[in-house]
């Protein structure tokens, strides 16, 4: 049986199909790449949040499985929707790569500016970097890791945030200093849920969890039972890390933030982790109590109205 592999068209994206095929290949499957354009790609002058779709980056994919066009769809697990269509699983993940945000700058005056301009397409990002810095201004950015390099350069912004494995991914990262950028990592701003994690959905006939990688996949449970429970989608400014330590332990660190970043719940916790579902779930259940469950309803009425 030929496994067809369904992915986004991005380098990115054929990267991570890339990766998954050989990893499949490696244990015994025939493969061939199917690559399919989303609307994610195709609507770019829309901020994600305002296309009103969930899983606006997997949608396609996860129709051509139902449809039986392909066979396994790769994606970054950041952008897969905590709740998958009927028939379908999370069946397997690659070891994960580095999960923390960068951002990049132009100029060497950054750091000395009063107020800035950053760029960014995720909600997340923009709350966090308004935590820290409230006088920036925040301006939206669409499209694949070589377009949005290629916007910071032609616009008139300081700098550009954007997830590290995915430029390192990309083979961006050696040529930054090329195009007179630098990139600098931002130690306070919790990753996307998932985030540096390749992911492979199938149909529900197709098991693939004899090659999925251990320590990504107790991680990934975690972080996206965590989101799952307190309803955030890809648009809500809910960061979630699960760091897997040795003997069974877990470090976790969950944030929830108001649009403007001026509102923050948090929860840090270490503890030995036999059910990975039930611990992201009760991470937040502590946020919850902390008010995270109205955060987040006005959050998704703010978005309504913008």
């Amino acid at each position: 049986m030929k496994l067809r592999i369904g992915t986004r068209k991005s380098p990115l994206a054929m990267w991570q199909a890339h990766k998954a095929q050989a990893l499949l290949e490696e244990n015994g499957y025939e493969t061939e790449i199917i690559p399919i354009s989303s609307e994610g790609d195709l609507k770019l002058s829309q901020p994600i949040y305002q296309l009103g779709i969930t899983g606006v980056f997997t949608k396609t994919l996860d129709i051509a499985l139902v449809n039986n066009q392909i066979d396994v769809a790769v994606h970054s697990l950041k952008d897969v929707p905590t709740l998958l269509a009927n028939g379908l699983k999370l069946s397997a993940c690659l070891e994960r790569g580095d999960n923390r945000d960068i951002f990049i700058t132009k100029s060497d005056d950054f750091f000395t500016k009063e107020k800035r301009t950053i760029a960014t397409g995720s909600l997340r990002r923009r709350a966090f970097w308004l935590n820290q810095f409230p006088n920036d201004e925040l301006v939206d950015l669409r499209g694949n890791v070589q377009l949005r390099i290629q916007k910071l350069i032609d616009n008139d912004w300081d700098a550009a945030i954007f997830a590290y494995a995915g430029l390192d991914r990309s083979e961006i990262l050696q040529e930054l200093k090329t195009k007179g950028l630098n990139y600098h990592f931002l130690p306070e701003m919790v990753s996307a849920p998932s985030q540096g994690i390749v992911g492979m959905v199938t149909r529900d006939d197709l098991d693939l969890s004899h090659i999925s990688n251990k320590n990504a996949e107790k991680a990934a449970l975690i972080e996206r039972s965590f989101l799952r429970k307190l309803q955030g989608g890809c648009t809500a400014p809910i960061g979630g890390f699960a760091k897997i330590l040795d003997n069974d332990q877990v470090e976790f660190k969950g944030v929830v933030l108001s649009l403007n970043g001026k509102q923050k719940i948090e929860v840090n916790e270490t503890a030995a982790v036999a059910d990975s579902q039930e611990f992201g779930t009760r991470m937040a259940d502590i946020c919850i109590e902390q008010g995270a469950a109205e955060m987040i309803k006005k959050i998704k009425k703010e978005l309504n109205e913008a």
